[in-house]
């Protein structure tokens, strides 16, 4: 996979799902969803898309030698260039990335205790949203965005985005499947694709204009079940794209992969594990869309499963001390083979290291997902913080667009900076060398992104389009 080395994978677009409107007198209680992946890039650089890294002040992006690994391969195809990922934004599920927008439930989920009605926390208007996944949705964009921005190595092992949003999901996918599993199907994928296809065409027209002579492949730009093609000039906006291929996957193959899990519960979630290791050590998939497809797929089955068993109430009847012991062993031999590998891969970045980011991230998603379900968790005291609450409403009722978005905004970044050294003002007081100011312009456009083509999603769902959701 190449989302980027998180930096170049990206990232996962959890990712990323409508928002369904809830009626009826609820309580937060589920959803999830969101994506979201996942940008690409070894240590320098963005989030899940593997292998290139963001080139801020546009000295040239070179493109990477293929690894043997996943995450970060380089495969070229009929003249297209191609970048394969592996383990945001993600993230993004945006879920993109991923799920985008989660939909309310109508309670508390099937074995999970009810929230104490005696003095409720505060609850934010209108939302019926369960405020701690749609917090971790939130942190995860942010992270997809830091990643590709500055590139640190290190981001993966403080918050695997697109695990986390591959996880939320996962546990969405799980309560929406309680209706007819191609019902189901379809919206997850009429919430998708117009936003996908709105992003895209602006990215291929450019590359076009950039001397970009696609093949048959360009059909991956309509339904992208295999990596969209591309050139390298347009690379840095694609190559987020494994995100929504792999989400496209998991959606396809959840009704048959929640009928397995509920036959057997723990040992499909551990057995779960077990992919990444067939592709490491004991075949390895073609060096092609389908290889990258099916090493992305394995990275992250374990995440998209554990949000099954959230949402099926099973790790709520779990021992704690069970739960964080195995979370824990997880989280070292994750760790443990991101820095002992770091000779074969070239960094310990998990987005680079596939095993390394399985285990990273599975460890990582249980404790979260168990702590929710154990400890009936919502985070309603965000309602006391309107502002910070109003931000989360807006990061999870435009997860798609920020994460597809999130890339073209830190390219146009550049040529702004550059105008800013022509002010003698500017140059002086402003510090426009830094990564950090990048950074923070390239939020400026992502939040006139939002008003400007967000609504795409308010479309594919159905809903009356609005500026800010």
């Amino acid at each position: 996979m190449s989302w980027g080395s998180e930096q170049q994978r990206y990232q996962g677009y959890e990712g990323y799902q409508g928002q369904q409107e809830y009626q009826g007198q609820q309580e937060y209680q589920g959803q999830q969803g969101q994506q979201g992946q996942q940008g690409q890039q070894g240590q320098q650089g963005y989030d899940y898309g593997y292998g290139q890294q963001p080139d801020p002040y546009g000295q040239g992006r070179q493109p990477q030698a293929p690894q043997q690994h996943g995450y970060g391969q380089g495969y070229v195809d009929h003249g297209q260039v191609y970048v394969t990922e592996t383990a945001p934004l993600p993230a993004i599920e945006p879920e993109p990335a991923a799920d985008a927008v989660v939909p309310t439930e109508p309670g508390p989920a099937a074995g999970e205790p009810e929230s104490p009605a005696a003095d409720p926390a505060p609850k934010a208007k209108g939302t019926g949203r369960d405020r701690y996944f749609d917090a971790l949705r939130a942190v995860a964009l942010v992270r997809v965005v830091a990643y590709h921005t500055f590139g640190w190595a290190w981001a993966g092992l403080v918050f695997p985005s697109m695990g986390v949003m591959f996880a939320l999901a996962g546990s969405l996918m799980a309560k929406s499947l309680e209706r007819p599993a191609l019902k189901v199907v379809k919206s997850r994928m009429r919430r998708l694709l117009p936003p996908f296809w709105f992003w895209g065409f602006f990215v291929v027209v450019a590359m076009l204009i950039h001397d970009w002579m696609p093949g048959w492949q360009i059909v991956f730009w309509i339904v992208p079940v295999g990596d969209p093609p591309g050139n390298q000039w347009g690379i840095q906006a694609w190559e987020i794209l494994w995100y929504l291929r792999t989400y496209l996957w998991f959606v396809l193959m959840s009704p048959l992969l929640l009928k397995v899990f509920r036959k057997a519960p723990l040992p499909v979630l551990l057995l779960s594990l077990a992919p990444i290791l067939v592709f490491q050590y004991a075949w390895q998939p073609p060096d092609n869309r389908f290889g990258s497809g099916l090493t992305d797929f394995a990275t992250f089955l374990f995440c998209w499963l554990v949000g099954f068993a959230h949402r099926e109430g099973v790790l709520q009847r779990l021992k704690p001390a069970l739960v964080i012991l195995a979370s824990l062993a997880l989280l070292a031999y994750g760790g443990w083979y991101a820095f002992a590998h770091q000779a074969e891969f070239g960094t310990y970045d998990l987005d680079e290291v596939p095993v390394a980011q399985t285990f990273w991230s599975a460890g990582f998603v249980t404790l979260l997902m168990y702590f929710k379900a154990y400890y009936n968790v919502d985070f309603a005291w965000l309602a006391r913080f309107k502002r910070l609450d109003r931000i989360v409403t807006i990061f999870n009722g435009r997860a798609v667009t920020i994460y597809l978005w999130h890339e073209v905004a830190l390219v146009l970044a550049v040529p702004l900076i550059d105008q800013f050294w022509k002010v003698p003002a500017f140059e002086k007081w402003l510090p426009l060398e830094s990564q950090w100011f990048m950074f923070g312009i390239g939020w400026v456009l992502i939040w006139i992104a939002i008003p400007l083509v967000g609504w795409v999603e308010d479309v594919a769902a159905k809903k009356k389009p609005k500026l800010l959701p």
